[in-house]
């Protein structure tokens, strides 16, 4: 692990902060996946309206990202960490209290905004502590907890779920807002964002090539920007759109188009595929540092069209456990390279804001696929909905042709 012991004590603590969060974050907003036929039986909901509570949350994370960018910016990128923690965990909490379905959907707003915030306060401080050549190493393991935190999510579901209900399931979500503590004593900001303070600064060396600057003397990447956000709003809606109903596709009885697994087979069958989603992480992160971040990307984003189109007319549950992993790992994946080609583009003045509006706005534009596929499967069944989360891979893949290799940029 050559690679971890070149990096600084704080750059440890930095990786070891944001996995964390991202880590909880996926745990608190994949209770919902996995309760979500529970969820929609109890209160009164079809699968349409079960998709739009997905998808409010997806837009409120939008409006998230952005007000904790400019949090993470202006005032720290530890303090918009921690309170975006704090407040997903308090609002899933709250999701277990939930007595109608308004109720509910204003807990998962809420909790929304906190969900958007995590992400780019955590990339950016992981992109602004880590040196170049392992900066992809080092977000490819952030982003990986996500699977971890999704597969502790299917453990948390199977023991609690059938003893308890789903509403204790949300009362577990508490648990983040813990860990917050540990952040605010122990991290400390980046030095890159400390030494530049509010972003008032000259240009620095390199950044007239394709990072923006907060004093105007270099002009914003506003092309880029726009095909980041149109290439992560489709890798966004395959995700959510795939991942949301997967839990319901394989629980739901085959008389309603499903495969007809209990809860606990179900659940191994999601912590399989969260392995593979682990192993696609990570494995983005060693190829892109190797390879560049462009080719890794598209070959990723085909492979998962491909996968996931065949997953969808898959029965079989044998076949689904043995291609969970494979659709997991290459439909996941590429998220580990968002923040590396994110972050070399901005300029530290701006950068947490820019990922927050560029990765959220990503979200806020997919926000639509929990309901469309859910539609979709209810209307056309599970293949229909799955093929048109392969054809948004496919459209992401096509974004690459304008967005630039960035592989060992330094960070200005």
């Amino acid at each position: 692990m050559t690679f971890w012991r070149e990096a600084s004590p704080e750059a440890r603590k930095a990786l070891l902060a944001a996995s964390m969060g991202w880590l909880l974050d996926a745990f608190d907003v994949m209770l919902y996946a996995l309760i979500l036929t529970a969820v929609i039986a109890e209160l009164g909901l079809d699968r349409a309206t079960g998709g739009a509570m997905a998808s409010f949350t997806l837009g409120a994370s939008a409006l998230g990202g952005l007000i904790f960018g400019v949090i993470a910016d202006q005032l720290g990128r530890t303090r918009a960490l921690s309170l975006s923690i704090l407040l997903y965990s308090i609002f899933t909490f709250a999701c277990g209290l939930a007595q109608n379905v308004w109720q509910f959907a204003i807990f998962r707003i809420l909790l929304g905004l906190g969900m958007g915030g995590e992400w780019a306060s955590g990339a950016v401080l992981v992109s602004e502590t880590w040196p170049e050549k392992h900066r992809g190493k080092a977000l490819g393991i952030m982003q990986s907890c996500w699977a971890i935190g999704y597969g502790l999510a299917a453990v948390v579901v199977a023991i609690v779920l059938p003893r308890f209900g789903w509403r204790a399931v949300f009362f577990t979500g508490i648990a983040p807002a813990l860990f917050t503590l540990w952040i605010r004593r122990s991290v400390k900001e980046p030095e890159m964002w400390v030494r530049r303070g509010s972003g008032i600064r000259e240009q620095g060396p390199g950044e007239g090539s394709g990072a923006g600057s907060a004093t105007g003397k270099c002009r914003f990447p506003l092309r880029l920007a726009l095909l980041l956000t149109a290439m992560n709003a489709a890798t966004m809606f395959a995700w959510w759109g795939l991942n949301l109903w997967v839990p319901s596709y394989l629980s739901l009885p085959t008389t309603q188009g499903g495969v007809g697994l209990s809860t606990a087979t179900m659940s191994m069958f999601i912590i399989a595929m969260q392995v593979g989603m682990w192993l696609g992480y990570v494995t983005f992160g060693f190829i892109s540092d190797a390879f560049g971040r462009r080719p890794t990307y598209i070959g990723y984003l085909l492979m998962a069209a491909l996968l996931v189109w065949f997953y969808g007319f898959a029965r079989e549950p044998w076949v689904l456990l043995v291609l969970g992993p494979f659709v997991a790992f290459f439909g996941t994946g590429y998220f580990s390279g968002f923040g590396a080609v994110a972050s070399e583009i901005f300029p530290t003045s701006i950068r947490a804001t820019a990922l927050g509006v560029t990765y959220n706005s990503g979200r806020l534009l997919s926000a639509v696929a929990p309901f469309v596929v859910g539609t979709m499967a209810q209307n056309r069944g599970f293949g229909a909905a799955f093929t048109l989360t392969a054809v948004a891979f496919m459209i992401a893949a096509v974004m690459w042709i304008g967005i630039p290799e960035t592989k060992g940029r330094r960070l200005n």
